[in-house]
């Protein structure tokens, strides 16, 4: 009995005995599962971890290409595709249809022109006031087609179809030695990169419906660089230089520059040089720069042959919270070989304007210019065309105020209300009245 009861004592002490010889051995396999374990996580998560960081590279390329594209699209839609460096942001950037790899777009303008006797407008038009069309197609890499088709322009007598801009254009050439935009290259038909007027001039995007009285701008032949070099921007084109014609009969070529300056966001300074080459008479009659809704042209006896104008002109932006101004200056200086002396002379010019928001979408603009052409030239500013700018009577000032409103809907479709107020006087001293200016517009895009 006495032994009975001994044996599940001493059958308890061993197995006491083997469970803890045996649990060192089942905690070493255990420590060395949980250390193989462990060593597996930490190799999953560097894996993971790497995926993501090639993850993330990949959304970081995708998201500056988007961004390089969109900024190249709204420049080439607001510009004509000039200079994307130095060019704000349009409000009014538009979309664009896809087909395939080919985009297209267009903008307008439908509008009510009302003017005094000597204006531009004296029988009170309703009007298709623009319409352009645009295509964009990549042709390899980063190089594009860019494709403008004018069906209505203010400044054109009649409505036939026009070509605006078409080039190739091909970007960041400067990553050939590792730099982002340094240098791109455009070849064909170009925007006249001059100032910064014609930048914003359409009617979706201008502020106003009318321009300055300067209004210098032009399309032309030819072949341009442009880039950025930290807050420095700018653009330097050589073309044709004589208006709507495929070849050049002097061989003396249109040169224009631009340098542009970003100290802050708020703040942009530009200064731009051109020379239009000398322009045939006969041949070529006139600049490829319009000036106001007429052109550089000569203004001398019929023994002039060859004429030529030099132009500079600076500007200045300024980005508030909720106003914008701007302001430029500058002087066209015009030459010719008329005999027994040229016609020589100066315009010396500028311009103030503000735009300030009122609240979403409702905007009020100003624009004060003036020009000054001590000896007279041919400058109509919204005075009638025929009379002003392609006759003998040379003007000497204009002034002419601008004030409007606008509502923008969308960034496809803005209405717009102007009054201009114009005067100056005659080189025979007789005063230009009678040529102020209501128009009302409705701009849109698709």
């Amino acid at each position: 009995m006495g032994r009975f009861r001994c044996t599940p004592i001493r059958a308890s002490a061993g197995s006491l005995l083997l469970a803890a010889a045996l649990i060192p051995a089942h905690a070493d396999d255990s420590s060395a599962s949980i250390a193989e374990q462990l060593q597996q996580l930490r190799q999953q998560n560097s894996a993971l971890q790497e995926q993501l960081h090639k993850q993330q590279q990949v959304i970081d390329d995708l998201g500056k290409r988007v961004e390089q594209l969109q900024s190249t699209t709204t420049e080439r839609r607001e510009t004509s595709a000039h200079e994307p460096l130095d060019v704000e942001g349009s409000a009014a950037a538009l979309t664009k249809t896809t087909l395939g790899k080919i985009h297209l777009g267009g903008d307008g303008a439908v509008a009510f022109f009302n003017s005094q006797a000597h204006g531009q407008f004296a029988s009170s038009d309703f009007r298709v006031d623009e319409a352009r069309l645009f295509l964009e197609a990549p042709i390899w890499n980063e190089v594009y087609l860019y494709s403008e088709l004018l069906l209505y322009q203010r400044e054109e007598p009649d409505l036939s179809l026009r070509a605006g801009e078409f080039y190739l254009d091909a970007e960041n050439l400067s990553r050939l030695w590792g730099q982002d935009r340094q240098l791109n290259l455009r070849a064909g038909r170009l925007n006249i990169p001059f100032g910064e007027e014609y930048l914003h001039r359409h009617a979706l995007e201008n502020p106003l419906i009318s321009h300055s009285l300067i209004d210098l701008w032009g399309v032309n032949e030819g072949i341009e660089a442009y880039g950025s070099l930290g807050q420095l921007a700018y653009v330097v084109a050589v073309q044709n230089g004589p208006l709507d014609l495929a070849d050049d009969f002097t061989g003396d070529k249109m040169v224009t520059g631009r340098l542009s300056y970003d100290p802050t966001k708020w703040l942009h300074f530009s200064g731009s040089a051109s020379r239009t080459g000398a322009i045939d008479v006969k041949r070529e009659k006139f600049s490829a720069y319009w000036i106001g809704p007429g052109f550089i042209r000569s203004i001398g006896s019929p023994a002039v042959t060859r004429f030529q104008a030099n132009l500079l002109e600076g500007d200045v932006q300024v980005r508030l919270p909720h106003t914008t101004l701007k302001s430029a200056g500058g002087v066209v200086d015009y030459s010719d070989n008329d005999q027994p002396a040229s016609n020589t002379r100066q315009i010396a010019y500028y311009s103030v304007e503000a735009i300030h928001s009122l609240y979403d979408g409702l905007h009020v603009a100003a624009r004060w210019s003036q020009l000054y052409a001590p000896d007279g030239y041919a400058v109509a500013g919204i005075g009638n065309v025929g009379a002003f700018a392609f006759s003998p009577k040379m003007t000497t000032e204009l002034h002419l105020l601008s004030l409007g409103i606008g509502y923008r809907w969308s960034p496809q479709l803005v209405f717009k209300v102007e009054y201009s107020l114009e005067s100056g006087r005659t080189l025979d001293g007789k005063p230009r009245t009678h040529e102020n200016l209501f128009g009302a517009t409705a701009a849109f895009g698709f």
